[in-house]
C-alpha cells in the first residue's frame, strides 16, 4: 500500500465502505433492538416506548441503556419504584438482562434490506472493500453474522462495540475497520448508516458519510408499513430525517442502500478531483432523495 503524506490532496481511488448493520444492511426499520429495549425495561416494571428506545439507537448498548435511564420519565419511574435514581449498578443490572434478550432475538432480524446484495456486487465489481460496524456486542454478532451469511451477506470486516474502547460517536470502530481492511487514508472510505450517531462516527473518523432515511431507525417502520404510508406523509417524514442528518454532518442523504451505488461513484469522482470530506460537502444542489 502506498502511504499518503497529506501535503497534497488525495486523488486516488475509493478503497472501502463501512456499513452499519441493523437498519442499513439488515433488519428493515431497525425493528429488532428497539423492541428488545422495551421488553427489557418492562422486566423492571418501567414503561418505555419504542420512541424512547429509538432516540439512542446506534450507541453501544450499555451507553444506550445509560442514556435511556437519564430520560426524565424513566428516571422518575425508577425513583418511585426503587427510591433512587438509576446509577451504574442499575445500568449493569439492566444490561445483564439486555444482552441475552438481544442474543435470543437477533437472528430473527438478519434479512438483507432490499438492494443490499446488489450493492455488495457493485462494490466487488469496483474492487471496493466492505467493512461493517455496529452497536451490537460480540455475543450478539456471533448470532447475527452467520444468520446474515446464510442470506448472502458477508462483509470483509466486522467490528462491534465490544471490540473497542468506546462506541459511537467515537471513530474507533471505523479505525478498526481501516486496520482490518488495510485501507488508508480515511478520505478514501465511506461510512453508511441510518442514525445520527452513525453520521457523527463517520465524520469524526474523517470519512465521507451517507445517511439512510427510509430503511432505518429514524423512520422506524418495516417495509410493509412504509409502503402503506401516503406519499406526502412519507416524503415529509423523510425530509425531516434528512434535515437532521445534514445538521449532523452527512455529506449525502438517500433513502436506503439501494440508492448508494450512484453516490459511491460520485464520491469516487470527487476524490479524483482532490475533494476532501472534511472540507467540502455536497454541492449546492439539493441533497439526494431519489425514489426506490
Amino acid at each position: 500500500m502506498t502511504l499518503c503524506i497529506p501535503r497534497t490532496p488525495y486523488t486516488g481511488p475509493l478503497q472501502a465502505v463501512v456499513l452499519d448493520w441493523a437498519g442499513t444492511a439488515v433488519d428493515y426499520g431497525c425493528m429488532g433492538p428497539a423492541a428488545v429495549f422495551v421488553d427489557v425495561f418492562e422486566t423492571f416494571d418501567i414503561a418505555v416506548s419504542i420512541a424512547d428506545a429509538r432516540q439512542f439507537m446506534g450507541l453501544e448498548k450499555r451507553q444506550h441503556i445509560r442514556s435511556m435511564c437519564r430520560l426524565p420519565a424513566v428516571a422518575a419511574q425508577w425513583e418511585k419504584k426503587f427510591a433512587k435514581t438509576p446509577d451504574e449498578n442499575d445500568v449493569d443490572a439492566i444490561y445483564a438482562v439486555t444482552e441475552p434478550m438481544m442474543v435470543a432475538s437477533i437472528a430473527r432480524h438478519a434479512d438483507p434490506i432490499p438492494g443490499l446484495l446488489s450493492f455488495v456486487d457493485g462494490m466487488r465489481q469496483r474492487r471496493i472493500k466492505i467493512g461493517s460496524c455496529t452497536g451490537y456486542t460480540a455475543p450478539m454478532m456471533d448470532k447475527m453474522v452467520p444468520a446474515a451469511a446464510q442470506k448472502g451477506y458477508a462483509p470483509d470486516a466486522i467490528v462491534c462495540s465490544s471490540d473497542i474502547p468506546a462506541g459511537r460517536p467515537f471513530p474507533w470502530m471505523c479505525y478498526q475497520n481501516a486496520i482490518q481492511l488495510q485501507t488508508y487514508p480515511f478520505e478514501s472510505m465511506i461510512k453508511i448508516g441510518d442514525t445520527i450517531s452513525d453520521i457523527q462516527e463517520g465524520c469524526n473518523a474523517g470519512m465521507w458519510t451517507i445517511g439512510l432515511t427510509q430503511s432505518g431507525n429514524e423512520l422506524g417502520l418495516p417495509e410493509d408499513l412504509v409502503d402503506a404510508l401516503a406519499p406526502e406523509d412519507l416524503n415529509n417524514r423523510l425530509d425531516a430525517i434528512g434535515t437532521r442528518f445534514r445538521e449532523a454532518g452527512a455529506h449525502y442523504v438517500v433513502k436506503g442502500i439501494w440508492e448508494c451505488l450512484e453516490v459511491v461513484d460520485e464520491i469516487g469522482r470527487r476524490l479524483g478531483q482532490g475533494d476532501h470530506p472534511l472540507l467540502k460537502f455536497e454541492s449546492s444542489s439539493p441533497m439526494r432523495s431519489g425514489k426506490r
